[in-house]
């Protein structure tokens, strides 16, 4: 039985012999693996597709939202390129049910889930009514709003509650008592509140601490909260790395954690033998961790001597450390690094993997094969006292690589294929094609930790579906090399400029050392005024200056060319100017006062960062760029002169821009045009 399916271009084949298909098999709608004993194939292009997928409707009317129907649409309707799906928070770039009114997306996969209207489900925990899902398929790995653990199991769904602010429970929170009596509080009931009450601003409790945004027991007459963890008495706790037994105190108290050195305001427990007040969860603290902001693995400690360390500043946060409570400090000789254990346990820095007791780096073996990906060495000169490849064979490239101490014209646009930036010596060539790599970039090392990440990053040649990669630290598009993780389902990615950076910076815009900082919430960039979002790196003054800048301003280059200056503009940070002065000599609209620009003083021309650098400074020159709306793929052009109108907005496209070289087809487009909710709407 074939079917012609209305998102695929050829006929699909029915199967129902399993065996047929490859181990590898993914639906091309769902993007799960085709497991089933009966699935459509097709036999031109190796695409699959689940039965159910192939029969879904293109219209559905979801008991998640009632009010209009959703349509399901082949790809993200946002310009942005990828949605957010509203049950299970994921991000998608592809088949994506939608209500354009109400702009609610659902996943294939979630729209299909079985659900059912939870009837009795207490107001005064939720306004909205929930919707009961029996089995997600793990479509769901959002935390759960009662207990803020991830969703397992069967679990309620508000559907009016969109992202960011996704409102699921666990059927285990969902059916909680509204009022209890607890051991804790013998004196008052505690009755069951969906998020703590509101405490005083500058409040240093626990749950003020951790920010706590769960459900909590409440007694409002005594200002008592208890956590849903501590419902239950809890029974001594012992850990393989303390020998005594923790008692637990079941009264509230005020104390200082010996293990980690912050407050307390709840429930201890207690070494009498010792006599440490610690939190619950730093009994189970790691004694030994690997982080990627050292270069060795750190201890936990909490009897270090004074005399060890001349610096008790954490290397993380970079403020003091009270060695008089736990802390992580590199056990190597002559190694000052010391860290809080809040600092060097939080989820950005730590992975969660734990080294075993008495290890030792040392002891790893040597693994015998190539550190970066020169697969063999041709040919070898010697330079002076050192034996230099002249020619190499690497993994990026089919044919021989030369080694180039000369021969770059100062009219010569040639880019490094590995970091995009323009050539300079020495560089290896390849003589069949243009394929240029610094030799630095030619050395790179397979894999590097780096600070803006916790897990290992691998090098990497390989780009998304329209041939380019966002940068996660810089969020610019860039073309060649670049770190990738590749641990779980972590998308980060960074470039070859970001690369170079590391947890300190000595930029000429500010007179003090800045220090990298992973959450910024609240933060704007001293240079491009943009607000930091918690999740974005950013370096920071430690010296109360207010003074921050984000990864992208960080990485500007201090010089840049304009085509009518024949002196090289330099990166300016204060203006002089007064206001009616302040204008771009390229675009020739107003400059903002105080945001950073370049600068010729001799010839007194001025230009905007985008001007000067262009929207594409890391896409290389001739690169395609596929899958942004337009028929034929388009090329990464330079416009000098002869500039054409953008076919959006429509001012010429002046410097980097994308162009159709298809005959007769006359399309150029901005970067930023492209990706603007208008070119998508004319294309929708």
């Amino acid at each position: 039985m074939e079917i012609q399916h209305v998102f695929h271009p050829h006929n699909l084949v029915f199967i129902e012999d399993h065996g047929i298909a490859s181990k590898a098999a993914h639906c091309f709608m769902c993007d799960k693996p085709v497991e089933d004993w009966s699935y459509y194939s097709c036999n031109q292009c190796e695409s699959y597709l689940h039965k159910r997928c192939a029969e879904a409707a293109r219209k559905i009317w979801h008991p998640f939202h009632p009010k209009h129907p959703l349509t399901l649409l082949p790809k993200s309707p946002y310009s942005e390129g990828r949605g957010i799906c509203d049950l299970c928070g994921k991000a998608f770039r592809r088949f994506v049910y939608n209500c354009h009114d109400c702009k609610l997306d659902l996943h294939i996969n979630c729209a299909l889930l079985q659900s059912s209207i939870a009837a009795n489900f207490p107001n005064s925990l939720h306004p909205h009514p929930l919707f009961f899902v029996q089995n997600h398929n793990n479509e769901v790995e959002s935390d759960c709003s009662g207990c803020q653990k991830p969703i397992s199991g069967p679990f309620y769904h508000c559907s009016y509650c969109t992202y960011p602010t996704l409102f699921n429970l666990h059927k285990e929170c969902a059916e909680l008592p509204l009022e209890i009596n607890h051991p804790c509080h013998g004196k008052h009931p505690l009755t069951l509140l969906p998020q703590p009450p509101s405490h005083p601003q500058k409040c240093g409790c626990s749950l003020c601490r951790i920010q706590w945004k769960g459900f909590v027991y409440s007694c409002s007459l005594c200002n008592f909260e208890l956590l849903l963890d501590d419902l239950f008495s809890r029974p001594p706790l012992t850990d393989a790395s303390h020998e005594h037994q923790w008692m637990p105190i079941l009264r509230k108290m005020s104390f200082i954690c010996d293990f980690c050195g912050t407050a307390g305001e709840k429930f201890p427990y207690f070494c009498a033998a010792c006599h440490l007040f610690v939190h619950k969860n730093c009994i189970s603290l790691p004694r030994q961790i690997k982080i990627t902001r050292h270069c060795h693995t750190i201890s936990l400690s909490y009897s270090l001597k004074q005399n060890q360390v001349e610096d008790w500043m954490c290397k993380i946060c970079y403020k003091e450390v009270d060695i008089s409570y736990g802390h992580y400090r590199c056990p190597a000789s002559r190694c000052l690094y010391v860290a809080h254990v809040r600092c060097a346990t939080d989820e950005a820095i730590w992975d969660g993997t734990i080294m075993l007791e008495g290890y030792d780096e040392r002891s790893e073996e040597v693994v015998q094969e190539p550190w970066n990906l020169i697969t063999d060495v041709v040919e070898q000169i010697i330079i002076g006292e050192l034996m230099v490849a002249s020619e190499i064979k690497h993994s990026y490239h089919d044919h021989n690589l030369r080694l180039t101490f000369s021969g770059k014209t100062k009219d010569d646009d040639s880019q490094c294929d590995g970091c995009t930036r323009p050539l300079s010596t020495p560089f290896y060539s390849c003589e069949q094609c243009k394929f240029f790599l610094h030799k630095v970039c030619a050395e790179l090392p397979k894999q590097l930790p780096h600070p803006f990440h916790k897990h290992l990053l691998t090098l990497s040649n390989s780009h998304d579906e329209d041939n380019n990669s966002s940068c996660s630290a810089c969020f610019r598009s860039y073309h060649g090399f670049g770190y990738r993780c590749y641990k779980g389902g972590c998308r980060f990615r960074i470039d070859i400029q970001c690369m170079l950076l590391s947890d300190t910076l000595k930029h000429p815009s500010h007179e003090h050392s800045l220090f990298l900082v992973h959450n910024n919430k609240g933060t704007s960039c001293s240079a491009c005024f943009r607000k930091l979002r918690s999740r974005d790196v950013a370096y920071r003054c430690m010296k109360r200056c207010d003074f921050s800048l984000d990864v992208g301003c960080a990485t500007l280059s201090l010089t840049a060319w304009y085509k009518y200056d024949r002196h090289p503009l330099t990166l300016t940070y204060l203006d002089h100017y007064e206001l009616s002065q302040l204008y771009c000599d390229l675009c020739e609209k107003k400059r903002e006062p105080n945001r950073w620009f370049y600068y010729c003083v001799d010839c007194d021309n001025s230009l905007h960062l985008n001007c000067a650098l262009g929207d594409l400074p890391y896409m290389k020159l001739g690169n395609k760029i596929e899958d942004i709306g337009h028929q034929h793929r388009l090329t990464v052009v330079k416009n000098i002169w002869n500039c054409p109108p953008c076919k959006v907005c429509p001012e010429l496209c002046n410097g980097q821009a994308l162009e159709c070289k298809e005959f007769g087809c006359n399309f150029t487009i901005h970067w930023a045009c492209c990706r603007s909710s208008y070119f998508w709407d004319s294309i929708w």
